[in-house]
């Protein structure tokens, strides 16, 4: 069974999906579910076989920093979970999904419709690498990322096309998506993303490179012993030099039962740091 930092897929459903059927009458198509999230309060369609979200979503939107007002810009969307959590969260906010894939845009789109946020949350179908075309320079407070980790001749590809291209970067590099963050970033804006542990130093040099000083890390841990799965790290558009090393996010205890921290996570309760 396939693992998602250090998770099984059913214990990552358990933690970050539940069954719909008691919130909604929308039927999914035929190749799709529908799932929620903090117990109904979101729904999302999902194809079956293709790609679909997994905790690193759920951890990226709430290590990001928000404030009121805020602007924000999702940068490979998927099926626009990342945007929904937000917009969840945060009352006062607009937000911009950027999807290269049409299916998973429109699917996005869709979610945004079904959860009735389509007043604060616009999916774009676009490449990254055309932000500069559709947007403004410098339009966006904050910039979230959740890019594809594996460099395309890196690992085992699907035999999904929908998921070959959200798991490696056949459509965009790390340095695309920095790139676009830091053209799309207002001054002293901030850039949040989430990535492979073992890829750190890839993500920070990229970002100090473009312009965007890492202020915030945590590394994301299976358990307390043991190497970090992932690293979260929030940076800022023309920052000061200086990063806070947070403490690690643990996912499981030493009875191999879920934190407190991700449970209460996974609950859509906002973490402490």
């Amino acid at each position: 069974m396939k693992k998602i930092f250090g998770m099984s897929e059913l214990d990552a459903a358990r933690l970050g999906r539940f069954s719909a059927a008691a919130f909604s009458s929308a039927a999914p198509a035929s190749d799709e579910t529908l799932d929620a999230l903090f117990g109904g309060a979101l729904q999302l369609y999902q194809k079956k076989q293709g790609y679909r979200f997994s905790i690193d979503s759920i951890l990226l939107a709430d290590f990001v920093t928000i404030r009121s007002g805020n602007k924000v810009i999702d940068l490979g969307t998927g099926n626009g979970v990342v945007p929904l959590i937000l917009a969840y969260r945060y009352p006062s906010i607009l937000v911009t999904g950027v999807e290269i894939q049409r299916q998973m845009a429109d699917r996005a789109a869709r979610n945004i419709r079904l959860n009735g946020y389509e007043d604060r949350i616009v999916i774009a179908q676009i490449d990254i690498a055309m932000t500069g075309e559709r947007f403004k320079p410098e339009s966006f407070d904050v910039v979230v990322c959740n890019p594809p980790y594996r460099q395309a001749s890196s690992g085992r590809l699907s035999f999904s096309c929908e998921k070959q291209i959200a798991r490696h970067e056949i459509k965009g590099s790390l340095d695309g998506f920095v790139r676009a963050a830091a053209f799309l970033a207002k001054n002293k804006g901030c850039f949040a993303c989430i990535h492979l542990g073992d890829r750190t130093v890839d993500l920070v040099s990229t970002m100090r490179s473009a312009g965007l000083e890492p202020k915030r890390l945590r590394s994301v841990h299976a358990f307390s012993d043991v190497k970090a799965s992932m690293v979260l790290v929030e940076a800022v558009k023309g920052g000061r030099k200086g990063v806070d090393i947070l403490p690690p996010l643990i996912l499981y205890d030493s009875a191999k039962n879920y934190s407190a921290e991700l449970n209460a996570i996974a609950a859509g309760r906002k973490s402490s740091f």
